[in-house]
């Protein structure tokens, strides 16, 4: 689909629907969706589900370091019996040991494991909320370049984004999507460029 007299101010080829010229990469890009510097390349048309599998095997590989260190520690306070400890208190009277002290106790003698955990549980946090983000994107059949330039109505209560109402409200609607099974479908089995089915 190429739109009539589109085309790149950069490159001076006639421009498909949906691309852009990347400023990191000085190339058009069909269907891009960003440069990542994770993998330093755009995600585009045809590497996007290779995109995904990548963000997903990250998560799920901080995720179950995460559940590792976790069940370490647990582990840790189980065979040691710390949970049946008892402790003298600035009164002098013996206390059974709480969430918190054994919190303390892990902190002190384990401090690079805990704040390992810390990070993961951070990163696991961090990469599956992107990883929905991108998916959701997937599934409405949106590049994150078009999500980023789209319809921002529904924020006009934050500062940076409020603009003047105008008197003829524009409703957004995505002319890409054409539903859940076909929007991945276009993902993870992309139609073949024009040149690899002349090839075959």
């Amino acid at each position: 689909m190429f739109p009539r007299n589109a085309r790149c101010l950069t490159c001076n080829l006639q421009k498909p629907a949906r691309s852009k010229h990347c400023s990191v990469c000085d190339r058009c890009v069909h269907r891009f969706d960003h440069h990542c510097v994770w993998v330093n390349n755009c995600i585009g048309a045809w590497n996007t589900r290779y995109f995904l599998t990548y963000l997903s095997t990250l998560t799920a590989s901080a995720a179950s370091m995460a559940a590792v260190s976790a069940a370490f520690l647990v582990r840790l306070v189980v065979v040691s019996d710390l949970y049946q400890e008892m402790y003298l208190d600035d009164l002098g009277r013996l206390q059974e040991m709480d969430v918190a002290l054994i919190i303390q106790y892990l902190f002190l003698s384990f401090p690079r494991i805990v704040f390992l955990l810390g990070f993961l549980l951070v990163l696991s946090f961090l990469l599956g909320g992107y990883f929905c983000f991108v998916m959701y994107l997937a599934a409405t059949n949106q590049t994150t370049n078009e999500w980023y330039r789209g319809d921002w109505t529904w924020c006009q209560h934050c500062p940076l984004v409020a603009r003047p109402q105008s008197a003829d409200p524009k409703v957004y609607r995505n002319i890409h999507s054409r539903g859940l099974w076909s929007n991945l479908g276009e993902i993870f089995l992309p139609a073949l460029p024009y040149y690899q089915k002349k090839k075959k």
